[in-house]
């Protein structure tokens, strides 16, 4: 009987205490949580009690993972979120909006960067962590779709000689700009106009077309500006209007020195450091894009590149005998630059240049320099070299120099350039020699 009593006493206990547990936490036994409602009463409408707002409701934090470092320097626009750029397999032709990852990277000095919210302070000296997130090619595609046609621009006139005076427009257009967190990056705009074709200083010999029947065409780029220890930005006062500059991405105020060099009509192009066959004996400088990065770290690094200002046309090379050589590294960098309606100009400081073939590839406009001069020789070697380049004018119909440009050289390269329609050639901007190569 004892032995009875206290297994009937242990029922009733269980029974008691999961009646009670249940009358206190229903659902629980489902795994299910807890709602707890509360009815707000009704209000009258026209009592003279204003309407409740509803609710906020605040989203939970995008996941995101680890990822890679940033080389250091990297700069994240004050307010912006930082992001990991995307690497996009070739032929999708559309990027894909970039996934929010955890903060940190340490802080350069962005270029123009947008005003951060009255209640954000902009990053100090973080470290910054990039992850890829996954693809959705579709959706910036749809967003283009349903956002209003830009307003049209219209290419400036052409002027009535090759060396006329012309004034280029002001930059950016905006339908041509993506905000990235580095800073302002080229894109194609919707109707598809390219930088390639909105920043170009005008020429009537930018077509294989128009210049069929042309005389032979030379073009300079002379580079050198916006590298560590490479000249002031004024040196190109002088220097005939069809002459094009490039600019690299160090130093201050670079896009004060673009504007001023469009004001005179030049056009420019971007000088990014890619890895000599020494380096790192022979360093280009910070950001440099490496054959032992993968390609996301590089495509980190020209991006933060093509950052730092806007306006030019294309991109050239500083150094980058051993990055051209090497197929799966430079082709995805060619493959971003096509995609953002950029040319490509090698400066043939390698002897053997794969250019050809990888930008042919993929429907790139590019073109390979034919004679390099170096503004710092003597004027009689400079004189020689810029002879060479008249003679491959007159062979192939065009040839680009590119010359390292010294102050003493900018009236040299004045006074040449006042004397070749004397000798039945034209003087004429990178672009327009890269286009007239073309297949027509």
């Amino acid at each position: 009987m004892k032995a009875l009593a206290v297994a009937a006493g242990i029922v009733f206990w269980t029974l008691v205490l999961g009646t009670a547990f249940l009358a206190f936490f229903p659902g629980s036994a489902a795994g299910e949580p807890v709602d707890i409602l509360r009815i707000e009463p009704a209000t009258v409408p026209g009592d003279g009690a204003a309407p409740q707002a509803a609710p906020e409701t605040s989203l939970p934090p995008a996941e995101t993972d680890d990822g890679m470092d940033l080389p250091p320097g990297f700069a994240v626009r004050p307010g912006a979120t930082p992001e990991a750029p995307i690497v996009e397999p070739p032929g999708l032709g559309q990027t894909s909006p970039m996934a929010p990852v955890a903060p940190g990277g340490e802080v350069g000095e962005p270029a123009a960067p947008p005003a951060a919210p009255d209640d954000a302070a902009p990053p100090d000296d973080m470290d910054q962590q990039g992850a890829v997130p996954p693809a959705g090619p579709g959706m910036q595609q749809a967003a283009l779709e349903t956002a209003p046609p830009p307003p049209e621009v219209s290419p400036l006139p052409v002027p009535e000689t090759e060396t006329g005076s012309i004034t280029l427009p002001a930059v950016p257009l905006e339908e041509l700009v993506e905000e990235s967190q580095y800073g302002p990056l080229p894109k194609v705009a919707p109707d598809g106009r390219r930088a390639i074709d909105m920043y170009a200083r005008p020429s009537r010999y930018a077509s294989a077309a128009a210049a069929a029947s042309a005389p032979p065409r030379v073009a300079i780029l002379v580079t050198g500006l916006g590298l560590p220890g490479g000249p002031p930005g004024d040196v190109i006062e002088g220097l005939p209007p069809p002459i094009s500059v490039a600019y690299g991405a160090y130093g201050r105020n670079l896009q004060d020195g673009v504007t001023k060099a469009r004001a005179d009509g030049h056009e420019v192009l971007l000088q990014i450091p890619l890895e000599p066959n020494n380096y790192p004996s022979e360093d280009p400088g910070p950001h440099t894009l490496l054959t032992t990065l993968p390609p996301q770290e590089n495509m980190k690094r020209l991006q933060w590149l093509m950052s730092r200002y806007t306006g030019y046309v294309g991109v050239t090379n500083h150094m980058g005998a051993k990055f051209e050589a090497a197929t799966d590294s430079f082709m995805p960098m060619l493959e971003e630059l096509k995609r953002r309606g950029l040319l490509y100009v090698d400066d043939g400081s390698t002897q053997e240049s794969p250019t050809s073939q990888a930008a042919n590839a993929i429907g790139l406009e590019y073109s390979v320099v034919s004679v390099q001069i170096d503004g710092g020789q003597s004027a009689a070697e400079i004189e020689k070299q810029l002879a060479k380049l008249e003679e491959m004018a007159k062979q192939q119909g065009t040839a680009i120099g590119v010359v390292r440009l010294k102050p003493a050289a900018v009236k040299q390269l004045a006074d040449w350039a006042s004397k070749l329609e004397g000798k039945g050639l034209v003087l004429v901007p990178v672009s327009a020699a890269v286009r007239s190569q073309r297949p027509s």
